[in-house]
């Protein structure tokens, strides 16, 4: 029982499902065939498989072109000879899973057969330990299609059911007694049902707007709202012109980061699937495939370099070198401890410097200290975040990333300082000669030092009540504490600048 609450635990695909029963008949006690990709997980493993090759060797994409002309299965054996996918890892079709333990419970024959490659499939055989039979692709042998149908009749006969996920199960369900459906188009169970009794169906998860929004990240945009703070700190909102820039700013660098996010989560299937809140992502859990992500990512970041060239120039060479940094984390840096978190703030930054750029503005060092400063510490809040929720859960370490619960002591101060420390260069902008010629009763300027410092300490709070989203920028939108405070200090801001007062020292 422990290996198979283990299972379970594990499993992404859990959304509730239609379950219809057909015309069974005697076929209850026949061998049960079961498909892999596509029905019994809802990822494909192959691209699995290609994704987790690239990773750990970029220079297998040279390589790829050669073992394609080896024909499938022989692709499938070059793939398989370098990388093994993590059976326990990759989610499952709960329901589906479900019925075949209560199948195999009662005696009833499991088997497994599947185009992926042999390795894989005896992974996944030996994690769930409920088939009697594996039938898969060997160097030479793609089993696919009629190439599956004859193995299954070689070795299980030819009174089966088969539970299958497309079209090119059709030829099988035609021979089969009887059908399981799982995430099969409309057109294509029409085509069944007119062939055979349906022993069981399972419709397709939904992968619509909602989906891919959280796999696009929309919510995230909010950070790029950062393009708009040079046209706040020069007072230069009411220039249309520079405005409508801005926007058109805001909507590249918006395009590009949902890009990156798609191949980012691509990139990291396997720590997501270990962490207990990213596991439930739209890739990690097979709620999307991963060939639409590529596209979806490619048809975005297109999108965002077009864009970004009818701004400036200028502006496209920043947001080329935002995609070159944030790449440069998703596959090295991110991995190394503390300098992952330095690269997150650079980029926060960054944001602020391609804003600059595209109204014409020089950005003063008081600014860049500053967000230098704060960013820090949002991202250390974020790594925090992270930490706390995994000991929560009884884990030691992050997996993905170099860090450990029993860092929290020296992050905790690292993060509450570099607050700190964003707090004192704002104040010495205050004093600032520049400060005071340029605002009409900079004393006012203190009110927003003073929410610096309360949000500051609000975020770093929550963080250490686990109460803290694993995106403090996120959470600040939500919490709505943070939101009154960030209103509050902006109007002191405004009115430091417009509102002449007679202050005593």
């Amino acid at each position: 029982m422990q290996k198979e609450s283990g299972i379970f635990r594990d499993i992404c695909y859990n959304l509730p499902h239609t379950v219809k029963e057909g015309r069974m008949g005697d076929t209850s006690n026949m061998p049960l065939v079961v498909d892999l990709d596509g029905t019994l997980t809802p990822t494909d493993t192959l691209q699995e498989s290609l994704v987790r090759l690239l990773r750990h060797s970029p220079m297998s994409l040279l390589c790829l072109p050669l073992w394609l002309m080896r024909g499938r299965a022989g692709f499938k054996e070059a793939i398989s000879k370098r990388v093994t996918i993590d059976a326990q890892k990759i989610p499952y079709c709960a329901p589906l899973l479900a019925y075949l333990h209560e199948e195999k419970s009662r005696g009833r024959q499991i088997v497994l057969a599947t185009a992926a490659h042999h390795t894989t499939a005896e992974e996944v055989s030996r994690h769930l330990g409920i088939f009697d039979k594996v039938l898969a692709t060997h160097a030479g042998n793609n089993l696919k299609g009629l190439a599956k149908l004859k193995a299954i009749q070689e070795n299980v006969g030819g009174a089966f059911v088969y539970a299958g996920d497309s079209k090119a199960d059709l030829p099988i369900w035609k021979q089969a007694r009887a059908a399981i459906l799982v995430g099969v188009a409309q057109r294509t169970a029409a085509q069944v049902r007119c062939e055979v009794s349906i022993e069981r169906e399972y419709p397709k998860l939904s992968s619509g707007v909602a989906v891919w929004l959280r796999a696009l990240r929309v919510h995230q945009w909010i950070k790029n709202l950062l393009l708009f703070v040079p046209l706040l700190t020069t007072f230069a909102f009411a220039d249309i012109n520079k405005l409508g820039s801005v926007v058109l700013a805001f909507l590249a660098f918006s395009f590009a980061a949902s890009a990156t996010y798609i191949v980012n989560d691509l990139w990291d299937l396997e720590s997501d699937r270990a962490h207990p809140r990213k596991r439930l992502r739209p890739f990690a859990c097979g709620a999307l495939p991963i060939l639409h992500g590529l596209l979806v990512a490619g048809v975005a970041l297109g999108l965002s370099l077009g864009v970004a060239s009818a701004v400036s120039h200028g502006f496209l060479g920043m947001l080329v070198t935002y995609l070159v940094l944030t790449s440069l984390y998703s596959w090295v840096i991110k991995e190394y401890v503390l300098m992952d978190v330095l690269m997150l703030s650079l980029l926060y930054t960054i944001r602020i410097l391609a804003g600059s750029v595209v109204i014409g503005v020089v950005i003063s060092s008081w600014l860049l200290a500053f967000s230098a400063f704060l960013f820090l510490s949002l991202a250390l809040v974020k790594r925090c975040a992270e930490l706390v929720s995994l000991n929560e859960v009884g884990a030691g370490a992050t997996r993905g990333r170099d860090y450990r619960v029993s860092d929290l002591v020296v992050l905790w101060p690292l993060g509450v300082g570099a607050a700190l420390c964003a707090v004192v260069v704002f104040g010495l902008f205050i004093s600032a000669p520049e400060t005071q010629a340029r605002y009409a009763t900079p004393k006012m300027l203190w009110l927003v030092a003073i929410g610096l410092v309360y949000w500051m300490a609000r975020l770093w709070v929550k963080t250490s009540r686990g109460e803290m989203h694993d995106d403090p920028v996120v959470y600040a939108i939500k919490d709505r504490g943070s939101r009154l405070t960030v209103i509050a200090m902006i109007g002191a801001a405004m009115a430091a600048y417009f509102v002449t007062l007679e202050l005593q020292p």
